[in-house]
């Protein structure tokens, strides 16, 4: 009896450890993943951003998403052998959307009226939460959030599923850049423009050195040559100060049509960009400025 006593307590010791050092495997893929994709933060009610993390392009195609107003998450898509698929009812409503009267309602979801939209290779979103789901059915999970499509934000959860025992943390980057990578930052951009103002500045500088003329044969020329010119030269005027009571100039501020220089040349700098599409977004401490097609659209 007292050996199964021992038994028992054993096993219940091993079982914590295992627990223990799962819990320490999923932190470390959840911190991992998050290093390479830094998470996006939404407003409560999912209608806009609060803080834009990284832009990820879409590596595959024929991943669904629901509109962010569609009660909980009627379309999860699952990624196996590089490819998505969907739970049954939201399979056929897809089907069912392509025959007329049928509308967009899904199979399983209090025939509510659903609106969906299907993502392919090169779209690009966000992420927002990253977690692991242990056991038989262990995945690396997913929520994607995407800009307005026609006035409508989409969303989804995506199940990547590993086969046996939990990844490491490496292992399971590769298995997320097989469906999506973060799209590059604009940084090369200004390096590029940088250097290439460099170079010009340089050119500008061996041409007006070049151009230079050539030394006089004595000292006593070259003095001799120059005052004339000195002297013919008129004394510069200064301009008349502004009246006491003139108005100061207003300060400049963003307004629509605007390019994103003009942005630039006023608020300076953005803290950070994100492109989606024809759609660009900069974001400063106190102010979120949209562009679309190169003009200013939104400011808030």
């Amino acid at each position: 009896m007292r050996t199964i006593v021992i038994s028992h307590a054993l096993v219940a010791i091993l079982g914590g450890m295992c627990s223990t050092a799962s819990a320490q495997d999923k932190a470390s893929i959840v911190k991992k993943i998050g290093s390479e994709y830094s998470l996006t933060k939404t407003t409560a009610d999912q209608t806009d951003i609060v803080t834009a993390g990284s832009v990820l392009v879409l590596q595959k195609d024929n991943l669904l998403m629901v509109a962010t107003t569609t009660t909980g998450n009627p379309c999860p898509n699952t990624y196996r052998d590089g490819k998505f698929t969907q739970n049954a009812g939201c399979r056929a409503s897809e089907k069912f959307k392509k025959v007329p009267l049928f509308g967009h309602a899904i199979p399983g979801a209090d025939k509510a009226q659903v609106t969906t939209r299907t993502y392919v290779t090169g779209e690009k979103f966000w992420l927002t939460k990253i977690d692991v789901k242990e056991g038989k059915d262990g995945a690396i999970v997913l929520d994607f959030f995407t800009d307005a499509v026609n006035d409508v934000r989409y969303r989804t959860t995506l199940n990547i599923p590993f086969k046996g025992t939990m990844p490491s943390a490496d292992d399971a980057v590769k298995l997320v850049e097989e469906v999506v990578t973060v799209a590059p930052a604009d940084d090369d951009k200004g390096k590029q423009e940088a250097k290439g103002g460099g170079g010009q500045q340089g050119g500008q500088q061996g041409g007006q050195q070049a151009a230079q003329p050539a030394p006089a044969a004595d000292a006593g020329q070259q003095a001799a040559a120059a005052q004339p010119a000195a002297e013919a030269a008129p004394a510069p005027i200064e301009a008349p100060p502004p009246p006491a009571d003139a108005p100061a100039a207003p300060p400049p501020t963003v307004a629509l049509g605007q390019t994103p220089d003009q942005v630039v040349a006023i608020l300076g700098q953005p803290q950070k960009k994100a492109e989606l599409g024809t759609k660009e977004i900069y974001f400063y401490k106190d102010v979120k400025v949209t562009f679309v097609n190169g003009k200013v659209k939104d400011i808030q």
